[in-house]
């Protein structure tokens, strides 16, 4: 019973906790996100073999993002990161023009796993600063956006480097986690887990 309070005092008036997979091809800049995000800087980093956890306090939200490997060896073992997952950040290299499609093929792959159709999705559009990159819209009509029905999502450019747009994209993400949670409380006063 304490738990159950507890979620719903959080709910209304503190804080609450969200886990995230952040995924997306390699080098489309996702451990520089996390840690931008996590620390606010921007560390030297080589590509991840296996995973990052951390956590990261947004607001009155607490999310524990896990950014994944995004080498090809790697994706096959994305899927064991999807279970009790709130939301999915998916990161796009927007300079990336050639791979935009394989992109797309991982992207569909993950919305549609089963423990992933109840996810909101936060498109990071990553490396907007660069001459030549793909515009937030090319990005998602890209990855096929528009065709979702029946799916929170946002799209948001970034610049991982300078910090540009990951906050606003974490703002619509903690709003939006917020509201789909809120709305478990039905209007009879049951509560839905």
């Amino acid at each position: 019973m304490g738990q159950v309070f507890r979620k719903l005092f959080d709910t209304f008036f503190g804080s609450s906790e969200m886990r995230v997979v952040m995924l997306g091809l390699d080098a489309a800049g996702k451990t520089t996100i996390l840690y931008k995000l996590h620390i606010g800087e921007v560390l030297s980093t080589v590509p991840t073999i296996g995973f990052n956890v951390e956590k990261v306090q947004y607001k009155n939200v607490v999310f524990t993002v896990w950014d994944v490997g995004g080498q090809e060896k790697l994706r096959p073992l994305w899927r064991h990161y999807f279970n009790n997952t709130d939301g999915l950040i998916y990161v796009v290299d927007s300079l990336d023009r050639e791979r935009i499609g394989q992109a797309k093929q991982e992207f569909q792959a993950i919305i549609n796993d089963p423990f992933m159709l109840n996810s909101v999705i936060l498109v990071f559009a990553n490396k907007q600063d660069l001459r030549g990159a793909m515009t937030a819209m090319e990005v998602c009509e890209g990855l096929g956006l528009f065709q979702l029905r029946n799916r929170k999502w946002h799209i948001q450019g970034t610049c991982a480097l300078k910090g540009d747009g990951l906050y606003e994209g974490l703002d619509w993400l903690a709003s939006t986690l917020k509201e789909i949670k809120a709305a478990g409380y039905s209007s009879t006063g049951t509560l839905s887990f």
